[in-house]
């Protein structure tokens, strides 16, 4: 197997059609080599862990209601021509996403990270759910398949708080300047949300390498 490391933030609309994208040449082709693992990358770093009103946000970021409406006419576009369901008006509020990456992460140790990413992005994008709440993130465990009453202990605590927040850091100084990004085989950096050919021909190349490589062995 081929590690695919992504770097993403369950915020990030570009991240949701990116793994749709992904997702779909995955399917398409089902002896891939990928092993995917996610990694965090928050978007807003400095956001109160409340989070903050979702229109106060844009606005700011974006410099007025217009500014907003520009940079996300875009992803509207980007996300109707993949077939990616996005419901931009049903999200209140812009969560800090610590807990949501600390849920991706104890996800992984069971297997079940991208049912877990698969569900955060549903309830972000389409259902407007508060993903920094905690029932929220419990709810999308127990649905993932997770144990809900020791996910609920361990978001009370500060577990594994420290560590995701330096591995957000190292990604920076290592050169993860947006999100998604891809890291193949731990060697081939691919930002951005890639077309769903681009990753059925990485595919296809890899599996061609593999198999000559076996050819050769024997």
């Amino acid at each position: 197997m081929i590690r695919l490391d992504i770097f993403s933030d369950p915020i990030c609309p570009w991240c949701y059609i990116g793994k749709a994208r992904l997702d779909f040449a995955l399917e398409s082709r089902p002896d891939h080599p990928f092993r995917v693992e996610w990694h965090p990358f928050q978007l807003n770093p400095e956001m109160p862990p409340e989070g903050m009103d979702r229109r106060d946000y844009l606005e700011a970021k974006f410099g007025g209601q217009q500014g907003a409406v520009k940079a996300y006419m875009p992803v509207i576009e980007e996300a109707a021509a993949s077939g990616v369901e996005i419901n931009l008006e049903a999200i209140k509020r812009t969560p800090n996403t610590i807990n949501a990456h600390r849920l991706i992460h104890w996800a992984g140790l069971e297997t079940k990270q991208n049912a877990v990413v698969d569900r955060l992005f549903r309830a972000y994008f389409v259902e407007g759910r508060d993903i920094g709440n905690t029932d929220v993130l419990v709810d999308i465990a127990e649905a993932a398949g997770m144990d809900r009453d020791m996910v609920a202990r361990l978001l009370a605590s500060d577990a594994d708080g420290s560590d995701l927040l330096a591995r957000d850091m190292d990604a920076r100084k290592k050169g993860v300047q947006s999100v998604p990004t891809f890291v193949i085989a731990n060697q081939h950096v691919v930002p951005g949300a890639q077309p769903i050919t681009l990753w059925q021909e990485v595919i296809d190349d890899i599996t061609a390498q593999l198999k000559e490589q076996r050819d050769d062995g024997l």
